[in-house]
């Protein structure tokens, strides 16, 4: 097993990958497009999200509109919100589950239970690290 200073390192470090997805979640920047016409004032960008999309004007106004149905929502739309959620929730197993199998705890006593809560940890942060890097090079 790992020592105690690199397991604590891991630790921090799956969980700022988990904070940066749970970022990349709420944000709309997924798909960005920007539309430029004869002149300055006209000119606009769109942000489609997972869960929003919004307009910029080139006053800097900007207007947000969450989608409105789940049913009026494309194939890939939904699938994404699934993955990304799931991706969310291995996040957070698998800082559980680092937390109870780390050296630095005594939640766990068995040194055999320890390792096999560290694994488990280990495979869910490459579960979500997988989801969330097909869902933003796919999208």
């Amino acid at each position: 097993m790992a020592s105690q200073g690199i397991q604590i390192m891991g630790m921090i470090t799956a969980l700022l990958g988990w904070l940066g997805v749970i970022m990349a979640c709420g944000l709309p920047q997924w798909k960005v497009t920007a539309f430029i016409g004869s002149n300055i004032v006209t000119a606009q960008i769109m942000w489609e999200g997972i869960w929003m999309s919004c307009v910029v004007q080139s006053t800097g106004q900007m207007q947000c509109k969450v989608y409105d149905s789940m049913l009026a929502l494309g194939s890939d739309l939904q699938a994404a919100r699934a993955m990304i959620i799931i991706s969310i929730l291995a996040g957070v197993f698998g800082i559980i589950m680092s937390m109870a199998g780390g050296k630095c705890t005594n939640c766990v006593e068995d040194s055999r239970s320890k390792a096999m809560a560290c694994l488990t940890a280990g495979v869910l942060f490459v579960i979500a690290g997988l989801l969330s890097f097909i869902l933003v090079t796919c999208k």
